[in-house]
């Protein structure tokens, strides 16, 4: 009889020898066959610890004779088990998830990579085409962040991978003996208990109607109910995850008439009539219209779920005292951001004349644990309803029509041309020196690739290849050389169309 083979890739800190212990116990006291193997990773998030399990299933005996595995063979891994989304990409990548036998547990929460840390803008995986390629290339998935799941519990991610292993179904142990193996362990029993039957229950679908509740629950508080339900008449049911989170979002950052904007908005580009291209757009165009000023970080400082999050984070109990110390060094640019746009105008003219601009900073410290402290910045919060009166306001909105006009326009060259500007919103994030590289590095793109592009001087086949070189290599470095480079060769190319052309 074939064992049932388990592999698990756990980062340092999340319980991943604790997670195979539990199993093994589980295994044993049910009299099953088990063996266990560690191979150890490699620090600084460049690679995981992995465990490796052989369970034989019940009615199988182990013998002298019996041979069991030391280390995971490809494509013969029943059950693989990530802490963290990237890992479950890794056991892909290595050929150990398989869609002809793999079920995959794993957190789609992200913990950086040192490459992604180090990139320039934002050097994150697309989480969207990991998630893709995690679906189709394993046999069943159950996939939830359970980062969260244990925050939630009070208990630690490695007991819910636990319950989310038991719910599944693909071990012959009842749901008891994973409990007792927890309460002989000792360590925080009641908690660890209570993440374990969280992972198990939503591995069995129990969870979902009461997400969906809460969901809805939540949107009706935000006045937002009628807009979701637009887009569930109008749009794409592909996209529809992408574009009701936007709606919470937007709904949440500033009111529900942004929020219906947003969909106003998106309407243009389903009009062009590619699914995949609607999706990419409302995954940017949210965050884009949801743009970091003063006033958005107040809000999260002040937020009541960071305070919960803070707590938990630091294992704060309900009895103990919490300090926060925010750091704040707004500049010039910053400041002017807030105010209306003939203001910030002669502001930033004065700043340039004395040069103080980007030079000047002011530094404060906030300790939002007291009243005064948390006063001041729930007043800087409070100021939504003055944000569109703002020149950060007025230039973010003027961008975004002037990427969604290029994005429109580039759709009946190609859609992968019109699909590669929209990606090129990655570049333009955050606030202060930030904001002003990334933004100025996507006008540089703009100007010199894609607006030629749009004029016929190269083909949609090159001009998609083109933007999306120029954007690599703004991500690149923060010196802007890579960049240069790139647009220098890109312009060489398009000399001769252009030439012939005239």
């Amino acid at each position: 009889m074939k064992a049932v083979t388990i592999l698990i890739g756990a980062l340092g800190g999340d319980g991943g020898g604790v997670l195979c212990d539990w199993i093994v116990a589980a295994a044993q006291s049910q009299g099953l066959g088990v063996q266990a193997t560690q191979i150890p990773g490699v620090a600084q998030r460049t690679g995981a610890t992995t465990y490796y399990l052989e369970v034989m299933p019940a009615g199988a005996r182990t013998s002298a004779t019996s041979v069991l595995a030391l280390n995971p063979a490809m494509g013969e891994v029943d059950v693989a088990l990530a802490t963290e989304l990237l890992e479950a990409g890794r056991m892909l990548f290595n050929g150990f998830v398989t869609p002809d036998c793999t079920t995959l547990i794993a957190s789609t929460h992200r913990v950086l990579a040192i490459g992604e840390r180090m990139a320039m803008g934002d050097g994150s995986f697309d989480v969207g085409r990991l998630l893709r390629a995690v679906k189709e290339r394993s046999r069943a998935q159950i996939l939830f962040d359970m980062d969260q799941a244990a925050e939630e519990s009070g208990g630690v991610i490695n007991a819910v991978l636990l319950g989310a292993l038991a719910g599944s179904g693909k071990l012959p142990i009842p749901d008891g003996a994973f409990e007792a193996a927890i309460r002989h362990s000792g360590k925080s029993v009641d908690t660890n208990l209570a993440a374990f039957a969280f992972g198990r229950g939503h591995a069995r679908g129990e969870l979902e109607q009461a997400v969906r509740e809460h969901r809805k629950r939540q949107t009706a508080v935000q006045g937002a109910e009628d807009l979701i339900e637009r887009a569930r008449r109008t749009l794409p049911v592909a996209s529809l995850d992408i574009v009701e989170e936007g709606i919470r979002r937007l709904t949440s950052y500033q009111d529900r008439r942004y929020a219906a904007l947003y969909l106003d908005r998106l309407d243009t580009i389903h009009a062009l009539g590619s699914g995949e291209l609607l999706r990419e757009v409302a995954r940017h165009l949210a965050v884009r219209m949801s743009f970091e000023d003063v006033i958005r970080v107040a809000q999260a400082k002040t937020s009541a779920d960071r305070m919960v999050r803070v707590r938990a984070e630091v294992r704060a109990k309900d009895h103990e005292p919490l300090a926060i110390t925010e750091h704040f060094k707004p500049g010039i640019e910053e400041i002017a951001a807030v105010l209306p746009p003939s203001i910030a105008k002669r502001l930033l003219g004065w700043g340039e004349r004395t040069g103080r601009l980007g030079k000047t900073y002011f530094s404060m410290q906030v300790r939002t644990t007291t009243i005064l402290g948390f006063a001041r910045l729930r007043l800087v919060a409070g100021l939504r309803w003055w944000r569109p009166r703002t020149s950060r306001y007025v230039e973010e909105q003027a961008e975004i029509e002037r990427w969604l006009g290029q994005i429109r326009a580039a759709s009946p060259l190609g859609i992968d041309l019109a699909r590669e500007i929209a990606e090129s919103a990655r570049l333009i994030k955050g606030y202060g020196d930030t904001h002003k590289r990334g933004l100025g590095n996507y006008r540089r793109i703009a100007d010199e690739v894609i607006a030629p592009a749009l004029a016929g001087r190269l083909t949609p086949r090159a001009a998609a290849d083109a933007v999306a070189n120029a954007r690599v290599a703004a991500l690149a470095d923060p010196e802007g050389e890579s960049l240069s480079r790139t647009l220098a060769a890109i312009a060489g190319a398009t000399s001769p169309l252009k030439q012939a052309a005239e």
